[in-house]
């Protein structure tokens, strides 16, 4: 059964809360592997335990991509998303470390009917929240939703 939300369902101020995800050395190195940085602040332990973080960071990119994919786990917009519109302002507040638990915290923010009143534009800001209560990384992405099941 579908938990997809349509564009009617959302209105600015709903929070939704995904399951939290340890960020794990496999991470790392698939996520190094698949775009080919290799940064030494990622991949180098000796170069990075040398500086002010004192271990190896987890690629900010990274977080942009784990956000999605803890979005995707809420399964509201399983049914209802047609198109990813932007990622605007993303911010990397704190660093991501290897054991690091993030979660999401999504916040709809606006919403505006499309021209052709079968789908529309949601508002969205993602806040990855740490082990530790705080945003690790926070930035808007909206996406174009249908107005119903049927549209």
């Amino acid at each position: 059964m579908s938990h997809s939300l349509f564009y009617d369902d959302f209105a600015p101020g709903q929070v939704f809360t995904s399951q939290g995800r340890t960020v794990t050395e496999t991470d790392l190195t698939m996520f190094s592997m698949l775009t080919g940085d290799w940064n030494p602040i990622h991949n180098d332990a000796e170069y990075a335990g040398g500086t002010r973080f004192g271990q190896r960071l987890i690629h900010g990119a990274f977080g942009i991509g784990l956000g999605l994919g803890l979005m995707h786990t809420l399964g509201i917009f399983e049914d209802s998303a047609v198109a990813l519109l932007d990622v605007q302002e993303w911010k990397f507040v704190e660093p991501v470390y290897i054991g690091d638990t993030l979660h999401l915290k999504l916040t709809i923010l606006d919403k505006s009917l499309g021209k052709s009143g079968r789908t529309g534009r949601i508002g969205r800001q993602f806040e990855l929240i740490n082990q530790h209560g705080r945003a690790a990384h926070s930035g808007r992405a909206d996406v174009l939703v249908r107005v119903s099941r049927d549209g």
